[in-house]
């Protein structure tokens, strides 16, 4: 898990529509935005909450566990 200045959550999410053989278009569409916003999403180091849920949902993948174990690596 990389250190939270590290930590880029639309590469993580990237990674996930390849596992996936999904596009950042294919994304977009889902989310119900205009395609070209599929490919911003994945350049965003940082994403609000309630589109990471929506994404995580979308994706079937729980992307705020990724920020879970950046808070327990620190303690």
């Amino acid at each position: 898990m990389p250190e939270t200045e590290d930590f880029h959550i639309g590469e993580i999410i990237k990674q996930s529509l390849q596992r996936q053989q999904r596009s950042a278009a294919w994304l977009a569409r889902q989310l119900c935005t205009d395609v070209s916003n599929g490919p911003k999403i994945l350049k965003q180091q940082h994403l609000h909450a309630e589109l990471l849920l929506k994404i995580s949902q979308v994706l079937n993948e729980d992307f705020f566990a990724y920020y879970s174990n950046l808070y327990q690596k620190k303690e």
